[in-house]
Parts: structure tokens; C-alpha cells; sequence
């Protein structure tokens, strides 16, 4: 029976690793593919009902998807490696936190350069595109 449990625990500590490690900006395609439009979609929302809160809302959103990375990977990986649960500490959260504000800094550079854009801008610029005489 306390095998059993035992493997249920690493079970679910590697599901929550695995969707942490999805959420996390360890890799450049988990980045792109993830939290980008994670965020992306976070942000249209937001500026949806109020434009000028783009950039700021991208950034929250980011931030949200890379720290709840970071802590559900800390979370998982501890659960897989200990028979108790641990807590999260106030220096993985500064780590965690140091991490996003360096990816925040690409994203707001890329936002500035008119890569990202709110939704309304992205679509005016398909629409002048698709209909190019």
C-alpha cells in the first residue's frame, strides 16, 4: 500500500513538473509556444476593454505563466523527490521572479518594435494586407 502511494505521489509530482517546465521559460520553444500566447491572449483581453493596458497586461500575463512555471516545477519535483510536501522558499520565489523580470525586458523591446501588438492593431494589419489593391 505505501508503494502505491509512494508512486501516486511521483505520478502527480511529475505531472505538476511537466506543466510547470510547460509554463517555465527554461526553453526557448516552451517560451513561444506557451506563455507567449498565454499571454498574448491575456493581454487582448485586457485591452480589449481598455487599449492603452497592452503592454502592461502582456507583461502581467507573462509574469504570471513564468513564476507559476517556476513554482509548479519546484512544487512537482519536490513532491517526487520527498515522502512530505516542502515549502516554497522566499529565495526560490526571488530566483523565480529575477528569471521573469529578464524575459520581461525582451518582451517589452519586442512590444516597442511593433512586433506584438493588441489585437486591434494585429488585425487592421492582416486586414491591409489581405485586401492590398
Amino acid at each position: 500500500m505505501a508503494k502505491r502511494v509512494l508512486t501516486k505521489r511521483k505520478v502527480s509530482g511529475g505531472t505538476l513538473a511537466f506543466i510547470g517546465y510547460m509554463l517555465s521559460p527554461l526553453s526557448w520553444w516552451n517560451d513561444l509556444f506557451v506563455n507567449w500566447p498565454l499571454a498574448l491572449a491575456f493581454a487582448w483581453v485586457i485591452s480589449w476593454f481598455c487599449k492603452p493596458a497592452f503592454t502592461a497586461s502582456l507583461i502581467v500575463g507573462y509574469w504570471f505563466t513564468n513564476i507559476l512555471g517556476f513554482v509548479l516545477m519546484h512544487k512537482g519535483g519536490a513532491k517526487i523527490m520527498s515522502e512530505e510536501d516542502q515549502p516554497y522558499s522566499r529565495k526560490s520565489l526571488l530566483r523565480d521572479l529575477g528569471i521573469s523580470v529578464l524575459y520581461t525586458l525582451l518582451i517589452v523591446g519586442l512590444v516597442k518594435m511593433g512586433v506584438i501588438a493588441p489585437i486591434q492593431d494585429t488585425v487592421q494589419k492582416i486586414q491591409n494586407y489581405v485586401h492590398k489593391p
